[in-house]
């Protein structure tokens, strides 16, 4: 069963700024994660007056557990994962999980 990584994140200070580093350095970086089978992004946009409670939320989709933590333990990996200090000081929330395909 396919296993998936969804990062939350949280509302920047500066959206550009945090727009042009993950479009730009981040999402490259983990593009290159070895055993990476997919990688969406979501960029939540308004309902209303009301703000989405993300700015943006990626998922990435391994074959299992074991691929997606051995990708986090690669080279790759640790770039990706120090490479958060650089533009997500507001914060992230990651969930992990088997993926269960409903339709």
């Amino acid at each position: 069963m396919a296993y998936q990584m969804t990062v939350l994140y949280n509302h920047p200070e500066d959206p550009a700024a945090f727009d042009a580093h993950y479009d730009n350095v981040h999402a490259p970086l983990a593009a290159k994660l070895p055993g990476l089978r997919g990688y969406t992004v979501i960029r939540p946009v308004a309902r209303g007056d009301e703000k989405p409670p993300y700015h943006l939320i990626a998922t990435l989709t391994f074959d299992d557990e074991a691929a997606a933590q051995a990708a986090l333990a690669s080279e790759e990996g640790q770039k990706a994962v120090a490479d958060l200090a650089n533009f997500a000081q507001a914060g992230a929330t990651t969930l992990v999980g088997t993926v269960t395909t409903v339709v």
